[in-house]
């Protein structure tokens, strides 16, 4: 068992979200019981998940995507209003954490997603910017893009977009929407930039920049960090941690 604000403490310690300026609060979003004895961690705080994490009976639920987003409607109803009740009905904390998630450099979504292709040293790309999600690591030798894909299909359990022909020694990626940064990866020089998804645009700049390209899905690239960051909450503060994935194909 843990208490509430120990759990705040711990996963703000870890995570810095003080680095960030980030599209949304990160931490403790909805306050429920004192004492938290399951967590439950999950991509998106969707209405599925919180059903089912009412089901496990947790008392908190930690998740990359949470709730009030940079300019959406501040009013409490609708799709989100349901969600926010049956959090508050079953007396359950919500916590979630967006850029910082994905940048801790060994429990992250980018870091989980590095050691998925095979990678063993990488790290984040410098920028001007306080915290930039976009990493950099190399192969030891190498490696067809073709290979690079079937090890992401088997890692992620799904299909991948592959854009280009090319062998490959240097890799970028960000996990989930974070097709905007294939130039900045392209400038970094790299032979690959990963990412979850693909918008139109970016096919053309992956041809005309020389990078080839890969999109794993945004759901399936953002798996890594509540797990591995649940897991670690649990050594650390003696809660008792399951993760619930709500597929998702986007």
């Amino acid at each position: 068992m843990a208490h509430r604000n120990d759990i705040c403490t711990a996963l703000d310690g870890l995570l810095k979200p003080h680095l960030f300026q980030d599209y949304c609060p990160n931490g403790l979003q909805v306050e429920g019981k004192d004492e938290i004895y399951q967590v439950v961690t999950g991509v998106t705080a969707c209405q599925a998940l919180i059903d089912e994490a009412v089901n496990r009976g947790a008392d908190a639920l930690l998740v990359h995507h949470g709730y009030f987003w940079r300019g959406e409607d501040p009013c409490i109803k609708g799709m989100k209003g349901q969600r926010i009740k049956s959090l508050l009905c079953a007396d359950m904390n919500l916590f979630a954490y967006h850029l910082p998630l994905d940048c801790h450099p060994t429990l992250g979504n980018n870091a989980g997603l590095g050691r998925a292709m095979g990678l063993e040293q990488f790290g984040p790309l410098k920028s001007e910017q306080i915290a930039f999600p976009v990493f950099l690591g190399s192969f030891p030798e190498h490696r067809s893009l073709s290979h690079i894909a079937m090890t992401l299909r088997g890692a992620l359990n799904r299909e991948v977009l592959v854009e280009g022909e090319r062998d490959i020694r240097t890799v970028a990626w960000c996990t989930g929407g974070g097709q905007g940064y294939i130039e900045a990866a392209a400038d970094a020089g790299v032979d690959l930039f990963v990412t979850g998804e693909v918008s139109e645009q970016t096919i053309h700049v992956a041809r005309e920049r020389g990078v080839a390209f890969i999109a794993a899905g945004h759901h399936a690239t953002e798996r890594f960090g509540v797990q591995s960051v649940g897991d670690w909450l649990a050594a650390e503060l003696g809660c008792r941690h399951s993760f619930i994935d709500i597929p998702n194909p986007a």
